[in-house]
């Protein structure tokens, strides 16, 4: 890994990772001489773990290293003791000393933390994270021992753990389960979110709890066997935003979404991530992004997305520039990320939405999610007294013409309490409140989004054929032989 860069003559390095261990074996190569040092063992062999001396101070680990030629002295934690002087001092000094003799500092650091007087003297690698290969040859050690098989499937799982969080997770794996399963190693990976605090794991909701949204429903299902392994040719589905009348069960069907690719749920709430300290807001969602990329195969969902990004326009005015900022980072992640990562994001009232947000190619498709039409209405009287126990007719679809999924779920907790009628008559449904919204909200959507909603069904069409019996018998042969019928048509 850093092998051209020693033998261009680099004197000072540093590493970033949070697996030091690791990193130490990655790092050795042939030609140099590589020992190591920390502030509680000293400086030893990196690869016989060797003790060669007893320094602790760092100064006089960095005065060793310019004793010898052709030396690599790996540092761990050496970031924490920059805010000494005698150290940048140490570092100015070695410089020049180790570029002659062939030596290198290697700073192996899980963070960029450097001083201005050292930092154009270090050139900064990423130490990549464990590859799903390395991840099945760690099964396949871990399972020797025990005859039990590797789980190409749970390796890919594991992509975004380092090497000791994946050998933990497949630990776990063998004590619950007597295999490498991975649903315990995908629940052992929620900890890289919520040891974060920058976001939170939540539970995929059934697809059956969801009533109606077949045309969302279609759609997904349509192309989630592009996320498949075998699929080399099919483009992946990046994000979808799902715009409509509240309640109508935008936010479940995010939910919903990540059951149906069988991927954890993560939700990035952009408010949570705004700091008072300058420059801290747009660091924590720098942060996040890189997070749910190490993390890898995930619905990111992201609710009433309009509320985040208000005011991204006057942004320099209000909170000096920082919500701006944060939105235009996230804009070019959307854009840029090339893991297998989705957006789902959900809005109420699309016209504060930016419009560099709608552009095409930041999201796949735009649905507009409608109140149910009677299908779906029908479907979600279902789930309700399933869920609640109620005993609501199928045939109150009708009646509830104008009700949202969530109303009719509160109607069926009220009737638990008042009865049928009672809880009718106490809840007002929004689609009279907000009547002149919803209809502004539904002509926006004929030419600018794609139908969630399950449609109506059509009417069957019925002719019922009536003779008129004849009642002049000299009448016409031509209108005799042509019947006159009446045609009725029930809707």
């Amino acid at each position: 890994m850093i092998h051209d860069y020693l033998k261009a003559g680099y004197p000072a390095l540093c590493v970033l990772t949070q697996e030091p261990h690791r990193a130490e074996q990655m790092l050795i190569c042939e030609g140099w001489r590589f020992v190591t040092w920390d502030c509680i063992n000293g400086i030893k062999e990196t690869q016989s773990q060797k003790g060669i001396e007893e320094i602790r101070d760092p100064v006089a680990a960095l005065q060793f290293l310019s004793g010898y030629e052709d030396m690599v002295l790996l540092c761990h934690n050496l970031h924490l003791f920059l805010d000494n002087p005698e150290l940048i001092q140490a570092i100015q000094n070695g410089v020049p000393i180790w570029k002659a003799k062939g030596c290198s500092l290697v700073m192996i650091s899980p963070v960029i933390q450097m001083r201005t007087e050292v930092e154009k003297y270090f050139h900064v690698i990423d130490l990549p994270l464990p590859d799903e290969n390395e991840l099945f040859n760690l099964q396949e050690d871990f399972g020797k021992q025990y005859n039990i098989k590797p789980n190409r499937k749970a390796a890919r799982a594991a992509k975004g753990l380092t090497e000791f969080e994946a050998e933990t997770s497949y630990a776990l794996s063998l004590i619950k389960k007597g295999y490498f399963c991975t649903k315990v190693i995908s629940d052992a990976k929620g900890q890289m979110i919520r040891k974060s605090g920058l976001m939170e794991l939540w539970e995929p909701a059934e697809i059956s709890d969801v009533g109606g949204l077949g045309n969302f429903k279609s759609y997904i299902e349509s192309r989630a066997r592009a996320f498949s392994p075998e699929n080399t040719s099919l483009p992946q589905l990046r994000g979808v935003l799902l715009v409509g009348v509240p309640g109508t069960g935008k936010s479940l069907s995010c939910k919903a979404l990540a059951s149906i690719l069988g991927w954890p749920l993560i939700r990035l709430d952009i408010g949570s991530l705004k700091n008072s300290l300058v420059g801290q807001s747009e660091a924590r969602m720098r942060d996040a992004t890189r997070l749910i990329e190490c993390f890898g195969r995930a619905v990111v969902w992201l609710d009433e997305v309009e509320k985040s990004f208000a005011g991204t326009r006057s942004s320099g005015e209000t909170d000096g520039g920082t919500t701006a900022a944060m939105f235009g980072h996230f804009l070019t992640w959307m854009s840029e990320t090339k893991s297998n990562i989705l957006i789902a994001a959900t809005a109420n009232n699309i016209s504060a939405l930016p419009a560099e947000f709608l552009r095409a190619g930041r999201f796949d498709s735009t649905f507009f999610v409608d109140l149910p039409s009677k299908p779906e209405r029908v479907e979600i009287i279902k789930i309700m007294n399933r869920r609640w126990g109620s005993e609501i007719p199928e045939t109150c679809s009708d009646r509830l013409t104008g009700y949202t999924g969530a109303e009719i779920e509160q109607l069926a907790k009220d009737s638990l309490f008042d009865g049928l009628e009672g809880a009718f008559q106490n809840l007002v449904p929004i689609s009279r409140t907000m009547r002149e919204d919803i209809n502004s909200l539904r002509e926006w959507a004929k030419t600018r989004a794609r139908f969630a909603n399950t449609p109506e069904e059509e009417p069957d069409e019925q002719r019922k054929i009536r003779p008129v019996r004849k009642k002049d018998s000299a009448r016409d042969h031509s209108d005799i032989s042509h019947q006159e019928a009446e045609v009725i048509v029930n809707h």
